[in-house]
């Protein structure tokens, strides 16, 4: 029996996602929740209010998509299958011709003031303007939904039967103009997630034949050409031409990145001048722009701690209100208590406030925003839950290798000390164990072994990683790299024979079994922003600490460059840097950790918000981190910092803003003062002012220009183009474009492609 269970086949689920236009607010969430898990074959439902769809877990055998959308339509939400790669965006300049004829119809029902007769006029606006809410209020009563629409339906009926015309044209035709309203002034929020989902190219030009084919067709070391204008439809490395490519809709960096061959380039980037042939080193679903599209899609439907929770208060909060409203109208009659008239119209009023739509969108709109507007600074947050949490950090800890630091490393001295053995055999046991690694160490020792003739063996067994190093079977010899501790710890030395430490110099020892033999130094850069991004963060009150497991001499040299008011700890393993980050989690409160190697996955993982550097990052790094930093630029830190804080600012005040105009329109409605109108007018302006507030962080952070200079380029991964490389154009790399002056701060920069 458990062979028969082990030889079926999993189940053909497939994910799909809808366009739902009809979504108003977070109230229809319920509706749609309701709808679909009634189907069966449905395994996950996830609505975005703001982007308008519902992405749906399902087995098409059971649940096509056409019997979704039926089910959807049924309910009258107007939802359709999203188009890939399209951006579908509702976006009418004027109002429906049912809100315009029932708002003219009301201006001249409203000259019954002066002719009396005109009255009837207004249940003429009415009709014409209730039809579509009226539709969709039953759709949610037959499911037991207590939405907008049935309050407001409720509400029109109400006044007509106090003979209030006026008042149901009223609202009804408020009502409509403040929906369009609202989907008008979203419209740009909207626009601002969609772009990002649709970065991602459909198509691409494989070179050797000049066909045009889908991106999914294209597989890894397929060769394909792009010219000025298009985007780079694949990851890969230019193997002909040179162009200069616009990197922002990846990295939030605005200066274009001057590309060569040899050079990678990114999915999604754009050509601005030049022709390249690009040699494909991912499939698409594997790209950068498919991870950060992944990203951004998970983060905008993963709902956050306080969208619950204001969710749950709403589900309370509306029909309780309406047992209010409902407890107003019928205990004065039943007791006689006169005038009656006024007692349901009471009721009426507490029905339209009773509506949560600005309570509930206060939240995710604030938080679409804002992870919109990371998400065009080149910073992906993972969900709502780690932007609230970066707001509220009150300690960061760095990693220091290819963090602080720009994790170029040059090989400065090489010493072996096996009798039996020349440089070449020890450069090949190092690059064959490096090879395995996603260190920045790892590649500079295997370029430097490349150039040498030193070719990294295929067959490492049993790798992993140490404290302090990695270890693995070269050539049946078992080998260990690993810093000072390692040679320690191993009795390989001791502590008068280890090499002296020198500032900016990266030491680590070699050895098998019970013997050194021998050594190897590197030298690395910190990064020029480093000081200024690290500074920015003391100023905005979050303690900063630096996590190594390089030496302490190497440390204190980073120390005293980024300032001596900055902590630092030395010789850290994994294991230590994880131990670290939770001490920081005791003594300061909620920690944040920054890296972007394999061995800060458990610092990261740790941490309550873990923020991995750069595209080409360690995989696990930024599986495992909270937010992803597209670019390597460190001053988005502290900018990540600011927006975080700007967005939960907001979302306290739209609640804030929210509940006060309730809680203000309950006295008042008690008191006898409002009428529905008004009631209407300040519950949808509300809404309004809701989605203004919030928009304003795409306004402040989402066209927010680099700083970068643009000699500043993401950190790539080495590839060996020579088996693809062709003479597009002149394929000699010219010396002195190292040291060419940078055009943005006029300055010499040095610019190698890594």
């Amino acid at each position: 029996m458990a062979d028969a269970m082990e030889a079926r086949p999993p189940s053909a689920v497939q994910k799909t996602t809808f366009t739902v236009l009809g979504i108003c607010c977070s109230s229809e969430i319920k509706l749609i929740d309701r709808i679909l898990n009634h189907l069966e074959g449905i395994e996950n439902v996830s609505v975005n209010v703001l982007a308008k769809t519902a992405t749906v877990v399902h087995d098409p055998a059971k649940a096509p998509a056409s019997r979704i959308v039926s089910a959807l339509n049924g309910a009258h939400l107007n939802a359709g299958i999203k188009e890939s790669g399209r951006v579908q965006i509702e976006s009418r300049p004027w109002p429906s011709k049912s809100v315009v004829a029932s708002g003219a119809l009301l201006l001249v029902a409203l000259c019954s003031y002066v002719f009396p007769p005109l009255i009837w006029i207004a249940l003429l606006s009415v009709t014409v303007g209730v039809l579509d809410m009226l539709r969709r209020a039953v759709a949610a009563l037959r499911r037991c939904v207590l939405d907008i629409n049935v309050l407001m339906v409720t509400a029109v009926f109400g006044a007509i039967g106090l003979g209030d015309y006026l008042e149901a044209a009223s609202i009804v035709f408020l009502f409509t103009l403040a929906e369009w309203l609202e989907a008008k002034s979203t419209n740009k929020a909207r626009v601002s997630l969609e772009s990002l989902l649709n970065l991602a190219p459909q198509t691409a030009v494989i070179a050797e034949t000049g066909e045009t084919v889908h991106v999914k067709d294209i597989m890894i070391n397929t060769i394909v050409s792009v010219k000025a204008g298009e985007l780079v439809p694949v990851d890969g490395a230019v193997v002909a031409g040179a162009s200069t490519v616009d990197e922002s809709s990846l990295t939030g960096e605005f200066m274009p990145v001057d590309k060569e061959i040899g050079s990678n380039v990114w999915s999604g980037t754009t050509v601005l001048t030049g022709f390249i042939k690009v040699v494909t080193m991912a499939v698409a679903e594997d790209s950068a722009v498919a991870r950060m599209v992944k990203l951004v899609e998970d983060a905008q439907n993963r709902r956050s701690n306080m969208e619950e929770f204001i969710e749950q208060f709403a589900k309370y909060y509306t029909p309780g209100v309406f047992l209010v409203a409902a407890g107003t109208a019928i205990i004065p009659w039943i007791l006689g208590v006169h005038p009656l008239r006024q007692w349901i119209y009471l009721a009426l009023v507490l029905l339209v406030i009773a509506c949560p739509c600005a309570l509930v969108i206060s939240t995710p709109v604030a938080k679409a925003c804002g992870l919109s507007a990371a998400a065009k600074m080149g910073l992906i947050f993972k969900g709502g839950n780690y932007l609230e949490a970066l707001a509220k950090v009150k300690a960061m800890a760095f990693d220091k290798t290819g963090t602080l630091t720009e994790g170029a490393f040059e090989v400065v001295e090489v010493q072996c000390w096996e009798p039996n053995a020349n440089i070449r055999q020890f450069l090949h046991w190092i690059s064959s164990l490096e090879n395995m690694s996603s260190h920045p160490m790892a590649r500079a020792l295997v370029e430097y072994a490349r150039v040498r003739g030193v070719k990294p063996s295929s067959e490492v067994r049993n790798f992993n990683l140490i404290p302090g190093g990695i270890a693995g079977f070269v050539d049946d010899c078992y080998v260990k790299i690993g810093n000072a501790e390692v040679a320690l710890s191993n009795g390989w030395l001791r502590e008068n024979e280890l090499r002296d430490n020198e500032a900016g110099i990266t030491i680590s020892y070699v050895g098998m079994v019970d013997r050194c033999i021998g050594y190897f130094c590197l030298g690395d850069q910190l990064r020029e922003e480093a000081a200024r991004a690290v500074q920015k963060l003391k100023k905005q009150q979050i303690h900063v600490i630096v996590l190594t497991g390089d030496s302490r001499a190497a440390a204190e040299h980073v120390q005293k460059q980024i300032g001596e008011n900055v902590q630092v700890e030395a010789g850290l393993s994994p294991e230590g840097k994880m131990k670290k980050i939770a001490e920081l989690k005791e003594t300061w409160g909620l920690t944040a950790m920054v890296g972007d190697g394999i061995n800060d996955a458990p610092a990261l993982t740790e941490s309550d918000v873990g923020v991995a550097m750069g595209i080409s990052g360690s995989a696990l790094a930024t599986e495992t981190a909270n937010v992803a930093l597209m670019s390597n630029d460190l001053r988005r830190i502290p900018e990540a910092v600011e927006l975080a804080r700007s967005s939960l600012r907001k979302i306290y005040q739209n609640v804030a803003m929210s509940l006060a105009v309730k809680l203000l329109f309950f006295g008042l409605a008690f008191g006898g003062l409002p009428s529905l109108w008004a009631a209407v007018v300040a519950d949808m302006g509300t809404c309004l002012l809701v989605i203004f507030n919030s928009m304003h962080l795409l306004h402040k952070y989402g066209g927010r220009e680099s700083s970068t200079c643009s000699s500043q380029v993401p950190q790539e991964q080495s590839i060996n183009v020579d088996e693809f490389s062709e003479p597009l154009l002149s394929s000699e790399r010219r010396d002195q474009d190292e040291e060419a002056p940078c055009l943005c701060c006029k300055g010499r920069s040095s610019q190698r492609e890594r």
